[in-house]
């Protein structure tokens, strides 16, 4: 069965623009380097600000912790995380089980 992994990352107050300049030129790069993972990035616009949320779709816990080291051994993505993580204040993941009705991804 599928499982989903949600990661909320709360970015500091005014350097949302810089987060998103890292990913486009460093991190985006990097990743797309790995097995296609990413269902999708969103950023928060009401409500919840500052946060980029991450989705993405492990056929198993196998294999998200496979696809997860990985990318933490790629030179790449950890220059670029060296980078990213002094803009972010917290993160949370969340694993996701699809729901047994409705649309799945």
């Amino acid at each position: 069965m599928a499982i989903y992994e949600m990661r909320t990352y709360q970015i500091i107050v005014g350097k949302m623009g810089d987060v998103v300049e890292l990913y486009k030129k460093e991190g985006w790069p990097a990743i797309e380097r790995h097995p296609k993972k990413l269902i999708a990035y969103f950023t928060g616009d009401v409500g919840a600000l500052h946060q980029l949320v991450h989705l993405w779709k492990f056929e198993d816990d196998a294999d998200r912790r496979a696809f997860w080291a990985g990318l933490f051994a790629d030179e790449q993505f950890l220059a670029f995380a060296q980078k990213v993580r002094p803009l972010v204040a917290s993160q949370e993941n969340k694993l996701l089980l699809a729901a047994p009705w409705g649309p799945t991804l």
